[in-house]
């Protein structure tokens, strides 16, 4: 999960906003609000990071409350994010995100600039927290630990170091080394895609920079 700073809502939401009797799944085309989100969060998952994109069946739309709890809120700006297709229709032991989400609520807030620091990716590829709540909500709730995600995560932190091992064969990676790299996953591309998986990478190389304080 990679902090989302949220930005103003576009125009079209919050005129649809105003007529009486508005409600979310009356928006008769969501691609405007849905690429509004997929451009304040770089084209990623707002929960696995993986890479999305507004093609059909890519992205969609999210309700941080769930709308069934929280009906005020099924229009307000701040509550919607862009999550991947999450596996629908799979087994149940493949979805993931909201899919394997629904309707329960979560405390664990993509929005929150301190959801970060919340969360550990150890080497493999796995997500846990030190925080109880929070590491049954990335298990149970929104199921992060799901073996293709764990694989695709493992996957960019191996990029990560290789490049490292690069230039340091032996391992021992000076800091300088290690914030270089946490740059490059920290930047976006020039198409303004953040790269799939990214703050599984970042979090593991900041915990390697750490152990130089």
């Amino acid at each position: 999960m990679k902090y989302i700073k949220k930005r103003r809502e576009p125009k079209s939401l919050k005129h649809y906003r105003s007529i009486p009797g508005a409600y979310f799944d009356g928006i008769k085309d969501k691609s405007e609000l849905l690429q509004a989100l997929l451009e304040e969060q770089h084209f990623i998952c707002c929960y696995c990071m993986q890479g999305i994109t507004a093609e059909p069946g890519k992205a969609h739309i999210e309700h941080w409350k769930p709308q069934s709890l929280y009906p005020g809120l099924q229009l307000n700006y701040r509550n919607l994010l862009a999550v991947c297709d999450g596996n629908e229709g799979n087994p149940k032991h493949l979805p993931h995100c909201d899919r394997s989400k629904g309707d329960k609520e979560i405390s664990i807030d993509p929005t929150n600039p301190n959801c970060e620091t919340l969360i550990k990716f150890r080497s493999s590829g796995e997500v846990d927290s030190d925080n109880k709540k929070v590491e049954q909500e990335l298990n149970s709730v929104l199921n992060l630990n799901q073996q293709t995600l764990s694989e695709n995560r493992k996957i960019a932190l191996d990029i990560a170091i290789r490049n490292l091992l690069a230039v340091k064969p032996e391992g021992k990676w000076p800091k300088n080394l290690l914030e270089k790299e946490i740059l490059k996953w920290e930047c976006r591309g020039k198409d303004g895609k953040y790269k799939p998986f990214c703050g599984a990478v970042i979090c593991y190389l900041k915990e390697r920079l750490s152990r130089y304080s």
